[in-house]
C-alpha cells in the first residue's frame, strides 16, 4: 500500500483549517486516513508557533516506513528539521509575459528618445551660448582692427604736415 503523508481539508468556507495526516494514496483528500500527525492553520500569522503543529517523531517513523509526503508537507518537515527539501527553479515562472515585455520594450525606447532629444536640447544652449560670446568677440575684433588701420594714417598725415 502507497502511504502519502498530506493535508485534508476542514473549516468553514474561506476559513481553511487543515490536518496534516498519513493516509493511503488512493483515499480521497478529506477521507479516511490512517493516522494524524499535526495541524496547518494557514490563517495565522506566518510567525506563529501555532500556524504549523507536528508530532515529529511520529513524521519520522512514517518517513522511515516509505511515506511520501507532499509539497507542503514537504516544506513542513523542512523547517521542523526532518527532512531536506531539494531547492526547486523555475526560471520560466517568473519571466513576463508578451504584452508587458511590449511595454518594457516601448518605455525604453520612449527613454532613450528623451535622451537623445535632451543631448540636442543640451548642444543647442551650448552653441546658443557660444554663438553672442563668439559675436562679441567678432564685433571687437574688426573695431581694434580699424582703430589699428586708423592709426598709422593719422601718424602718416602728421608726418607729411612738418
Amino acid at each position: 500500500m502507497a502511504v502519502a503523508i498530506r493535508l485534508s481539508r476542514g473549516g468553514a468556507k474561506k476559513r481553511p483549517y487543515y490536518r496534516i495526516v498519513v493516509s493511503d494514496s488512493r483515499s480521497s483528500r478529506d477521507g479516511k486516513y490512517l493516522e494524524q500527525i499535526g495541524t496547518y492553520n494557514p490563517m495565522l500569522p506566518k510567525d506563529s508557533g501555532e500556524r504549523v503543529k507536528l508530532n515529529e517523531d511520529r513524521a519520522r517513523h512514517w518517513l522511515s516506513v516509505g511515506a511520501q509526503p507532499s509539497d507542503r508537507v514537504l516544506r513542513f518537515l523542512d523547517a521542523a528539521g526532518i527532512v531536506e527539501r531539494a531547492a526547486r527553479n523555475n526560471p520560466k515562472k517568473g519571466e513576463p509575459g508578451e504584452a508587458a515585455k511590449e511595454r518594457a520594450e516601448e518605455k525604453a525606447t520612449k527613454a532613450a528618445e528623451a535622451e537623445e532629444a535632451a543631448k540636442a536640447a543640451e548642444e543647442e544652449a551650448k552653441t546658443a551660448a557660444e554663438a553672442p560670446a563668439e559675436e562679441a568677440a567678432a564685433e571687437e575684433a574688426p573695431a581694434e582692427e580699424a582703430a589699428a588701420e586708423e592709426a598709422p594714417a593719422e601718424e602718416a598725415t602728421e608726418d607729411k604736415g612738418e
